[in-house]
């Protein structure tokens, strides 16, 4: 996996849409990031281990190429409008739901 800076994860990222548009799909995940790199131990004395300030590890992944960037708190907001302009602008491949067997299954219902 690599760890990149926030605008070349965003760049990254739009590669990955471009990659899969026609065919595949690409996964993100976000979780809270707290700076540890080993981890914790089960039994025995865990470490009193205080994060600085609150993070959040960003991963995306197409099946065979994995990016990962983390987010400090103070650059959320930037990184956020960035994100979400990125993801509006290659969600237009999604599939409509089909409403003719939906409405199929309730009339055979009743």
């Amino acid at each position: 996996m690599v760890l990149l800076e926030n605008d070349s994860f965003l760049t990254e990222l739009t590669r990955l849409f471009q990659k899969c548009r026609t065919t595949g799909s690409v996964y993100i995940t976000l979780k809270k990031y707290d700076g540890r790199t080993k981890p914790m131990p089960r039994k025995g004395n865990p470490e009193n281990f205080e994060p600085v300030d609150n993070k959040c590890l960003i991963r995306a992944s197409d099946g065979k190429k994995k990016i990962s960037t983390v987010v400090s708190s103070k650059e959320v907001n930037k990184f956020q409008m960035a994100y979400s302009n990125l993801l509006r602008a290659h969600m237009d491949g999604l599939k409509k739901k089909d409403k003719k067997s939906k409405s199929k299954k309730t009339k055979a219902t009743q």
